[in-house]
């Protein structure tokens, strides 16, 4: 009589008979599979720095220049000159899980830091956003200002005063609005007229303001104010918003990238379109730092980021703020040269430098920088 299909041994019955050992395991293995699923998608309080992408000032974004200028002549150029960025996982909107934190942790070109170092307790992502992109409008108009200034164009200026500095002098006596048309008796034709008329006065000596209000001319005297960076001479007391006159109408067009880090490449950007010399000669020269209407670099985060960002997509010049040479010292990837900048006088000259191939004295962050900053 032919046996049932259900009479067939399963396959493997004769085999060794399940052991506890072996339940043991497979639980095991299946709770740890179980639990590294989790950590893959629940939240961890951190973020995670890695290299993001550059964008080359003197090239384009879909078919249209990065920079445009119009109301003088343009020139064309033949190196690139790269403002670096960097990818931030993590925070408010962007959570990152374990599993990406132990990557950053295992990447030398990452870094990882504790949410509440890198963002202000209770922000919102719209708020950070919103801050992002007012940053990088400001970064805009300040990297125009310094180019144009650096190439002697005059550049009138309009300054409306927001609000007297709590506790100043001017309190009482400044309204928002005022628009500022002397000093000292010196008249505020363009912005460096406001920085400089007030050199050689003491902090607390009387200053005499002259302004508009709704259009009818005032004369306010009031005490100067102290330097809030502790510097010497005296300040006016009074925030203000400058309103430039370009005599060149200059556009950048960078829609993904926020923040102010890029302000001394857009100035470079600038300048080298609006002059005959090829500044980068062919050259692939990468940096970052903002930028103030007066001309200086300032720091920014992220640098260490950065400089692997920049040798990634090709740089082989990194142009660095001076005040992030301490952590630029013994953290440059090979291949990559670091030039340390303080002024955007300077970041020309080396750009300038590294076209003609000139680079023997260019200064470089050493550990003095380090020593510096402890």
């Amino acid at each position: 009589m032919p046996a049932h299909p259900g009479d067939v041994p399963p396959p493997g019955a004769d085999d060794e008979a399940v052991t506890p050992r072996g339940v043991t395991l497979g639980v095991t293995f299946l709770a740890t599979v179980l639990l590294v699923s989790g950590l893959a998608v629940v939240p961890s309080p951190y973020v995670v720095k890695s290299p993001g992408p550059t964008r080359d000032t003197l090239g384009q974004v879909d078919d249209e220049d990065l920079i445009t200028i119009e109301g003088a002549e343009t020139y064309e150029s033949t190196g690139e000159l790269l403002l670096t960025t960097v990818g931030v996982g993590g925070g408010p909107g962007y959570p990152v899980n374990l599993v990406q934190v132990l990557q950053g942790w295992a990447d030398g070109t990452r870094a990882v830091f504790p949410v509440e170092e890198v963002f202000p307790a209770d922000t919102t992502q719209e708020e950070l956003d919103a801050s992002s992109a007012a940053d990088m409008t400001s970064s805009q108009e300040n990297a125009t200002y310094a180019a144009l200034h650096e190439l002697g164009y005059e550049i009138p200026v309009e300054v409306t005063v927001l609000q007297a500095v709590e506790g100043s002098g001017a309190e009482g006596h400044v309204e928002e609005g005022d628009v500022i048309t002397t000093v000292a008796g010196t008249p505020i034709e363009e912005y460096e007229d406001l920085t400089t008329a007030l050199d050689g006065t003491e902090a607390g000596a009387p200053v005499t303001l002259g302004v508009l209000r709704d259009g009818v001319p005032v004369e306010l005297s009031f005490p100067s104010s102290p330097d809030p960076q502790g510097g010497d001479g005296a300040r006016l007391g009074v925030f203000v918003s400058p309103a430039f006159d370009f005599p060149v109408d200059v556009s950048i067009r960078i829609d993904d990238i926020g923040g102010p880090s890029a302000g001394t490449m857009f100035a470079l950007g600038i300048i080298d379109r609006l002059t005959e010399v090829d500044e980068a000669n062919g050259e692939i020269i990468a940096g970052t730092g903002t930028i103030d209407t007066s001309g200086t670099v300032g720091p920014i985060g992220g640098i260490q980021q950065k400089l692997h960002g920049a040798l990634r997509d090709g740089a082989a010049w990194f142009l660095a703020p001076a005040d992030n040479c301490s952590e630029v010292y013994g953290h440059v990837p090979d291949g990559l040269t670091v030039v340390r900048v303080e002024t955007l006088s300077d970041a020309l000259a080396a750009t300038t430098a590294i076209g003609s191939g000139d680079t023997a004295d260019l200064p470089t962050c050493t550990a003095d920088d380090v020593a510096a900053s402890r």
